[in-house]
C-alpha cells in the first residue's frame, strides 16, 4: 500500500525573498527582482543581468561556526533546510536522524567557488587556495553539509540533472517516503552559479536574454518578444513527510505530493523535441502516478524560461496533454530569475503556496503571447482560485524532463496566510 506524502515545511533563498513569506509577497505582487549584474564586471558579455540574492545572511545559531566555512552554494543549502525544518515544526536537535534523508539537486554545485579559487591559484599560487576547495565544488556538497549540520543519517543523495535537478530530487525523495523506505526527506534544489566563466558560458551559447537596457522586463516567458532566460541563484528545500506522521505531530500540512515522473528526449543537448512529446509523457505519467486525469488539474506551473525553443516546446507539450483549452498556466522566473537546478524546487514551493493562498500568480512581462505559446495564460493580477490539483514542470539541458503533481494540505479558514 502506497503511503501519502505531505509537504510539511518550506525554506527558500531567492533574489525575490530569503524566506517563504517574502518570496510569496514578490510573486503575488508581480515584482521582478532582476537587475544589472553586480557580482562581477559583465561588460564583455552580451547578457549583463541576473537575479542576485543581495540580502542573504548565512545560517546563525547552532550552525554559525560551521556555516562560516562553507561556500555560498552550501550556505544556501543549509539555510533553506534550516528554514524548512523550522517551518515544519521540527526540532533538529531532537530528530531521530537515522530515518531522515536529504535529496538535493544542482546543475553546477560549487563550481562558482571553484572558479574563484582558480583565479587565486593563478594569481598567488596553491597556498592561497581555500583548504576546503576539494570539499566544496562537487554537487553532493549541498546535501552532505545539510546532513552534517542537522545530524541526518538517512540517505544523502544529490543529482546534477541540469535545470530539472530540483524536481528530480523532490520526486525521488517522494518515492522513498511513499514506498516506506524513509519517513522524512529534506528535498530540493540549490544553485550559486554567478561567476564570470560560468555565467559567460551560457552567454556564449546565446541562451540568455540580451535586453540589458531593461533588466526587469528582460525575462519574458511565453511572450512573442522573448529572447532568452535570465540567470539567478538561490535554493528551496521542502520537508516531505509521511502523511500520518505529520498529522500525528499536529503540524499544518502545507500540501500533498501525489505524483512524479521523469523522461528523456534522447535528442539533443540544448534543443528540445519541437513537439515536446517526451515532456508531454512526463506530465501524463506524473498524473497517472497521482491517479488523476487531466480534467482534475486546475493549475500548471510551467518551466517557462523565456527561451524561444523551450517555451514553444513546453506549450506544444501542454496542449498535447490537455488539449487547446488548457488549465490556467503561468511561470514565475521573471520574478526570481532562472536559478538553474534550484528553479524547479523554488517553483514547487510557489505552487504549494499558490494552492494555500487560493491565488494563481500571473506570468510577469507576458504582454503578447507568441503564436507558438497559445495557452490559457493566467491574466495580469493573477486568479483568485484554489485549484484542487496542480502540476509543476521542469525541463533541462540534455532533454531531461520532470513533472510533479501537488494536492492541497490544510487550507486556513477564510483565505490565505502570511507565508
Amino acid at each position: 500500500m502506497r503511503r501519502r506524502v505531505a509537504v510539511s515545511g518550506i525554506g527558500v533563498v531567492t533574489a525575490a525573498g530569503t524566506n517563504p513569506c517574502a518570496l510569496w509577497e514578490s510573486v503575488a505582487a508581480e515584482r521582478s527582482c532582476i537587475g544589472c549584474l553586480t557580482r562581477f564586471d559583465p561588460s564583455e558579455f552580451r547578457s549583463r543581468m541576473a537575479a542576485e540574492v543581495h540580502d542573504f545572511v548565512p545560517p546563525n545559531g547552532t550552525h554559525a561556526a560551521r556555516s562560516s566555512r562553507l561556500d555560498r552554494f552550501s550556505q544556501f543549502a543549509v539555510s533553506a533546510a534550516e528554514q524548512a525544518l523550522h517551518d515544519a515544526g521540527v526540532d533538529a536537535t531532537a530528530l531521530e536522524g537515522d530515518g531522515v534523508g536529504v535529496y538535493i539537486g544542482s546543475a553546477l554545485g560549487g563550481i562558482a567557488f571553484g572558479e574563484e579559487q582558480h583565479e587565486r591559484f593563478l594569481a598567488m599560487g596553491i597556498r592561497s587556495v581555500a583548504p576546503g576547495l576539494a570539499l566544496s565544488v562537487f554537487s553532493g556538497a549541498g546535501a552532505t553539509n545539510v546532513s552534517i549540520a542537522f545530524g541526518l543519517r538517512g540517505p544523502s543523495i544529490s543529482n546534477a540533472n541540469s535545470c530539472a535537478s530540483g524536481a528530480v530530487a523532490i520526486g525521488e525523495g517522494f518515492r522513498m517516503i511513499r514506498e516506506g523506505k524513509a519517513d522524512v526527506i529534506l528535498a530540493g534544489g540549490v544553485e550559486a552559479p554567478l561567476a564570470p566563466l560560468t555565467f559567460g558560458s551560457f552567454a556564449l551559447i546565446k541562451a540568455m536574454s540580451a535586453n540589458n537596457a531593461e533588466p526587469e522586463s528582460a525575462c519574458r516567458p511565453f511572450d512573442a518578444a522573448r529572447d532568452g532566460f535570465v540567470m539567478g541563484e538561490g535554493a528551496a528545500v521542502l520537508v516531505l513527510e509521511e502523511w500520518n506522521s505529520a498529522r500525528a505531530r499536529g503540524v499544518r500540512i502545507r500540501g500533498e505530493l501525489l505524483g512524479y515522473a521523469t523522461t528523456s528526449d534522447a535528442h539533443h543537448m540544448t534543443v528540445p523535441l519541437p513537439a515536446g512529446s517526451e515532456a508531454a509523457r512526463a506530465m501524463r505519467e506524473a498524473l497517472s502516478d497521482a491517479g488523476l486525469d487531466t480534467g482534475a488539474v486546475g493549475y500548471i506551473q510551467a518551466h517557462a524560461t523565456g527561451t524561444r525553443l523551450g517555451d514553444a516546446a513546453e506549450s506544444a507539450a501542454i496542449i498535447s496533454v490537455f488539449g487547446p483549452d488548457t488549465p490556467p498556466v503561468s511561470g514565475t522566473k521573471a520574478v526570481h530569475g532562472h536559478a538553474l537546478g534550484a528553479s524547479p524546487a523554488i517553483e514547487a514551493a510557489i505552487t504549494v503556496m499558490a494552492m494555500e493562498h487560493g491565488h494563481l500568480p500571473a506570468t510577469v512581462n507576458l504582454e503578447q503571447p507568441g503564436a507558438d505559446c497559445r495557452l490559457n495564460h493566467v491574466p495580469k493580477g493573477g486568479l483568485d482560485t484554489a485549484p484542487e490539483f496542480a502540476l509543476s514542470n521542469a525541463f533541462g539541458f540534455g532533454g531531461i524532463n520532470a513533472s510533479l503533481v501537488f494536492g492541497p494540505g490544510d487550507r486556513p479558514p477564510g483565505g490565505g496566510q502570511s507565508g
